[in-house]
């Protein structure tokens, strides 16, 4: 969501799949209507699948199956995040930013249609890919006109959901950030705000949200969470029904730190979005001294680690410079690299549209609807950039294992292991940095994942040169 001046009983916790050290190849640097069935699934690669999760941000839904189909199950990855799937603002200049103007639960957006998102469900299930969406449940739309479905409103309190009397009563835009009332039950943006401690409210999100989790949406990632008071969304989350797995549904919630509510007190309700976690990675990776990295943890400020939702950047934060982002080029995949090699809560990588301008819509045919990912032109996939593909790959090979044998042998450069699993060498300098690391990963020669070549270890020891701005890691999977 994008926040203006600030961005902005215990439920059941996510489920994690289990990962086993089996073989991850190599890989190398560089109201709603009855729905048809889908017209084609795939088949699961076998590749096991971790916890990593794929923010695909606005891609349309041919594009997501795709991509699970291609990119996300050969690599590992667990889960893919999803743009907003319900009927939302469709004005001139179709910026991102409109798809956070709900019009109406039906999934009709720009991303295709009700059926074309179940499709897109079904072809991630059949390659082993959950699927989470990107839940607008604090407000509706602030601006009037009509939506992707065809939805008209010309009162922005009253549209097909909900009625003036659903929205809270403060309705003057947040100023007073400190103030914990106004925060969440004013107006954030002016959109105006649902009034959630209403038994009659808080049915017709459970609604939306429980239609999303029997076409076979697996979480949701919570939009503007820190807006909706923490019992509120506790009794949501308390209401959803099980997943088509049998589990309580993934949740992780937008909580922007800094001014009340604290971050801490979503945790009842699931995962909460580590924003200080992101920023951790631009302070370090983006003029710091990455040696520092040594204590990183807890002690850093971040979210507490069973609750972390960790990420390099969003597209809030690529926009605002809070975070690193596909601008900063190699210095923001080897701070992806760190992450998934680290391991510190749950793992995201984002990949999304380039822009020049914050407000910019994604790639579009003229009327909104957002056209095919191209990753050689105006995107930027990360996901499938080959140094994280293999990383994916590594993260899942090393899930539950200690970091270990911890060196920096030059200001900008480290190594370190996941106990005897795997090992990783990062150089965040302008040269090559060549150094023999000590490892306690068995002797043998081994695949470097994120680049061209192999990795000898003898004796626990291992000579890696690692190019500017570069990456050497391997694994005994």
């Amino acid at each position: 969501m994008k926040h203006g001046t600030s961005l902005t009983p215990k439920s059941p916790r996510r489920r994690r799949r289990t990962v086993t050290a089996a073989a991850i190849g190599a890989l190398t640097l560089g109201g709603m209507a009855t729905l048809p069935a889908p017209t084609a699934t795939a088949a699961d690669t076998g590749t096991p699948n971790g916890d990593v999760i794929a923010n695909l941000w606005q891609w349309n839904w041919s594009s997501v199956a795709k991509e699970c189909t291609d990119t996300l199950d050969p690599a590992g990855y667990g889960a893919v995040q999803v743009a907003p799937p319900q009927e939302s603002l469709k004005q001139g200049n179709h910026y991102w930013w409109d798809v956070y103007q709900p019009y109406s639960y039906k999934l009709d957006s720009r991303f295709g249609s009700a059926s074309d998102f179940k499709s897109m469900v079904d072809t991630c299930h059949s390659a082993g890919i959950e699927v989470y969406t990107d839940a607008v449940i604090n407000h509706t739309a602030a601006q009037t006109g009509t939506g992707y479905a065809g939805t008209a409103i010309s009162n922005k309190y009253d549209t097909p959901d909900y009625d003036p009397a659903d929205s809270d009563d403060c309705t003057k835009t947040i100023s007073n950030w400190s103030d914990q009332h106004e925060v969440q039950h004013c107006e954030l943006l002016g959109l105006p705000d649902l009034d959630t401690s209403e038994a009659g409210v808080r049915e017709k999100i459970t609604g939306f949200l429980n239609k999303q989790i029997d076409l076979g949406v697996d979480g949701f990632r919570v939009d503007a969470a820190k807006h909706i008071e923490t019992g509120d969304l506790n009794a949501i989350v308390g209401a959803l029904h099980t997943t088509t797995a049998g589990d309580a549904p993934y949740i992780t919630q937008e909580v922007y730190p800094g001014t009340p509510p604290a971050t801490g007190d979503y945790y009842g309700n699931g995962d909460v979005l580590d924003f200080t976690y992101a920023a951790a990675m631009k302070s370090q990776f983006g003029g710091g001294d990455i040696a520092n990295l040594s204590s990183f943890g807890s002690s850093w400020g971040l979210a507490d680690e069973e609750h972390s939702n960790s990420f390099v950047t969003n597209h809030d934060t690529e926009r605002n410079g809070y975070t690193l982002s596909y601008k900063d080029g190699a210095t923001a995949t080897l701070a992806n690299v760190f992450q998934l090699a680290r391991g510190y809560g749950r793992p995201s990588v984002y990949a999304a549209w380039k822009f020049d301008q914050s407000d910019e819509a994604p790639p579009n045919d003229g009327s909104g609807v957002v056209t095919g990912t191209d990753c050689s032109g105006a995107w930027s996939c990360l996901d499938r950039d080959t140094a994280i593909t293999g990383m994916v790959g590594w993260h899942n090979a090393a899930a539950g294992k200690a970091v270990t044998d911890w060196q920096s042998p030059g200001s900008n450069v480290i190594g370190f292991g996941r106990g005897d699993v795997g090992f990783v060498a990062i150089n965040n300098s302008s040269s090559a940095s060549t150094h023999t690391y000590t490892t306690s990963v068995p002797d043998g020669t081994y695949d470097n994942v994120v680049g061209e070549g192999s990795v000898t270890v003898s004796g626990g020891k291992a000579e890696l040169t690692v190019p500017a701005k570069g990456a050497v890691a391997f694994h005994t999977a």
